[in-house]
């Protein structure tokens, strides 16, 4: 591998123009993932699906080339290494190349810590992290033979910064996925390996993740309170495949949380423990029974919203923000210029 750098630093180019890339969509048969792939195919990028359940693949994929776009399809389990290698081997076979790999894919447990088996979480962590693990691995070797800048993008988790009840199966997950990307960023960027990687932080988003997880809850799991569109995710992830990030959070709960367990972790854990357990379900539904869960197998596809409970945001400033960094900077700077001015006003 170091070899293979010493002879391609002079080669790392810029990141392509959407309408330039070929982008791999793991997870694209619902919510995010669906999102994003008929949002990259808008754009003018070819783009790779890859899900379980293969007739929602099949149908979104006509509907691309119908509508004039170029698409092609995986059906894959990415806790499976085979699989997530025959994706990449499909994007080289039908268009030479992939530019940007996103790993979407995920499953979620509703439950308590000491409640979910040692099997449904090994299964959790097959999907939410070594699918990752897998993914991140295809996307570097392929821009490391390549010689030229692609983009992996991971998508972690409001609870990959800060533990939480009921979910907490889910949130060790997505902890190891932000651990595995700051590693992976740190070595590729010593190794001058020609990859940009952004790690995506959503807060609550309204796709059918709650309807597709296991739950052990007698009701039905759902997010309650502001919740973010998937178009909001989809805009900070297809930002990120043109435009290198390190980071962008979608939504003021995701940052605001992060913050506050980070400086505030006993305060934060006394708030949570209050406020957060009731928002995770309706007592007007029960759960759905186990084998309807997308843990083990495809859950249903071609839904891009769940039916969650809330105040549902149209957009999230703080992708907005990430798009633009400088007018960011000049209007807080501005406002903080003015409300300095106000204060010495006053105390003249």
């Amino acid at each position: 591998m170091n070899e293979k750098v010493a002879k391609q630093k002079e080669n790392i180019t810029k990141l392509k123009n959407l309408k330039d890339q070929v982008i791999v969509i793991t997870g694209a048969s619902s919510g995010i993932g669906l999102v994003t792939a008929r949002m990259a195919a808008a754009a003018g990028a070819k783009v790779v699906l890859a899900a379980r359940n293969e007739e929602a693949l099949r149908e979104l994929t006509e509907e691309l080339r119908q509508a004039g776009h170029e698409a092609v399809y995986v059906k894959a389990d990415v806790g499976l290494e085979e699989d997530v290698t025959r994706i990449a081997e499909t994007a080289i076979k039908e268009f030479g190349r992939f530019d940007t790999w996103v790993n979407n894919a995920g499953v979620a447990i509703y439950g308590h810590a000491m409640d979910v088996s040692d099997q449904d979480m090994k299964r959790l962590f097959a999907t939410n992290y070594w699918g990752v693990v897998y993914g991140s691995r295809a996307a570097v070797r392929h821009y490391l033979e390549r010689g030229d800048m692609g983009a992996l993008i991971n998508i972690g988790s409001i609870f990959g910064d800060r533990g939480t009840l009921v979910q907490s199966t889910y949130a060790p997950s997505k902890f190891a996925v932000h651990g595995w990307t700051e590693s992976l960023r740190m070595e590729c960027e010593r190794d001058r390996v020609p990859v940009s990687i952004t790690l995506i932080h959503p807060g609550r988003v309204d796709t059918p993740y709650n309807e597709h997880a296991r739950s052990y809850e007698e009701y039905m799991p759902v997010h309650k309170g502001m919740i973010y569109p998937p178009e909001a995710v989809a805009e900070a992830i297809l930002y990120a495949a043109a435009n290198p990030k390190r980071d962008i959070y979608v939504g003021s709960q995701a940052k605001i949380l992060q913050f506050l367990g980070s400086n505030f972790p006993r305060f934060t854990d006394k708030i949570w423990e209050a406020v957060f357990p009731p928002t995770q379900y309706d007592k007007n539904r029960h759960a759905n029974p186990p084998e309807e869960s997308n843990l083990y197998h495809a859950g249903y596809g071609l839904h891009e919203r769940g039916t969650n409970i809330g105040w549902k945001r149209k957009k999230s400033i703080f992708v907005k923000a990430a798009k633009h960094p400088v007018l960011t900077r000049v209007i807080v700077a501005s406002a903080g210029a003015w409300a300095l001015a106000k204060m010495m006003g006053k105390n003249d």
